[in-house]
């Protein structure tokens, strides 16, 4: 996937059918980091704090189904992914960009939490268990997705 142009709407993006795939079978696993994965406290566990952290994950549900259906309609845009010559443009409106972003990163570390948080990233750890490749695959893949987008942004 590479910058093909950008204006201060829009940032147009070339990417193979392939590409295209990946992303959209990556983002329709969100949400993937558990939802109690972030405790209000980890020292307090007085009842006005348990009332506090389930009025939080329930803030958190309600934003993870808006983004859930954000997404769906985001992705279903007729003219999300249209045909080029050399494969499919992928436009991306700059107001969804931070979005999309935040997205791919719950991706991105909710997979990694499910790998057991392991320091090594990049290429694969020589002892995951194949069952895991998955994981492993949406973890990479929705970075590098974050990271094209990042720079297109900058550039």
């Amino acid at each position: 996937m590479k910058r093909v142009s950008a204006d201060d709407k829009a940032i147009i993006f070339q990417l193979s059918t392939r590409e295209r795939d990946m992303l959209v079978q990556i983002l329709q696993t969100y949400p993937v980091v558990p939802p109690a994965h972030q405790p209000l406290s980890q020292e307090l566990r007085d009842s006005q704090v348990t009332d506090y952290q389930r009025l939080l994950e329930e803030a958190l549900a309600e934003q993870r189904a808006a983004n859930k259906g954000h997404l769906h309609t985001w992705l279903t845009a007729a003219d999300r992914f249209q045909k080029s010559k050399p494969g499919l443009r992928f436009t991306l409106e700059r107001t969804d960009s931070e979005w999309l972003l935040q997205v791919l990163n719950d991706i991105r570390v909710g997979n990694w939490l499910q790998l057991g948080s392991p320091e090594r990233t990049g290429l694969m750890p020589p002892k995951l268990p194949p069952k895991f490749l998955p994981q492993w695959l949406a973890m990479e893949m929705s970075g590098y997705f974050q990271m094209i987008i990042l720079e297109a942004l900058e550039g």
